[in-house]
C-alpha cells in the first residue's frame, strides 16, 4: 500500500512539474510585446504594392508579406533557425495552416526559382494568408 501511494504522489509531482513548465513557456511567449501599429502599417504598405497590371509587384508583395511574418514569429519569441522552424513551433496559433504554408512555399518558389511565374489571383491569396497569420498572431 505504502508503495502504491508513494508511485501515486510521484506521479501527481511529475505532472505537476510538466504542466508548470508548460504554462512557463507558454506565458513567456504570449507576454512578448509587439508592436501591433507597426505591422498594420507595414500590412497596408505590402497591399499597397500589389498591383493588379504589374507583375513585379507580385513577386515583391509576396516576399515582404513573408519577411513581415517572421518579423512577427521573432518578435512573439518564438524558437528555430528558419522561418519553416518558427512557423512550426507556432503552428498551433494558426486559424488556416495549410493556408499559411501554401503561401511560404510560394514565396519560395519566387525567391529560389529562376523562371518562377505567378498570378495576380496567386499573390492577392498569399497575401490574405499571410494577413490571417499575422492577425492569429497577434500582430495586426
Amino acid at each position: 500500500m505504502d508503495l502504491l501511494l508513494i508511485f501515486f504522489l510521484s506521479g501527481i509531482i511529475i505532472v505537476g512539474a510538466l504542466l508548470f513548465a508548460l504554462m512557463t513557456k507558454l506565458s513567456r511567449i504570449s507576454s512578448k510585446k509587439i508592436d501591433v501599429q507597426h505591422f498594420r502599417a507595414k500590412c497596408l504598405e505590402y497591399e499597397h504594392q500589389l498591383k493588379s497590371d504589374d507583375p513585379n509587384s507580385y513577386y515583391v508583395s509576396v516576399i515582404n508579406f513573408d519577411k513581415l511574418l517572421d518579423q512577427a514569429l521573432k518578435a512573439r519569441g518564438f524558437a528555430g533557425k528558419t522561418m519553416g522552424e518558427r512557423m512550426k513551433n507556432s503552428v498551433q496559433l494558426y486559424s488556416d495552416r495549410n493556408g499559411i504554408w501554401t503561401a511560404h512555399k510560394l514565396r519560395n518558389t519566387i525567391a529560389h526559382e529562376s523562371d518562377a511565374h505567378i498570378s495576380y489571383e496567386q499573390a492577392r491569396r498569399a497575401l490574405h494568408e499571410f494577413r490571417k497569420a499575422l492577425k492569429d498572431l497577434g500582430a495586426i
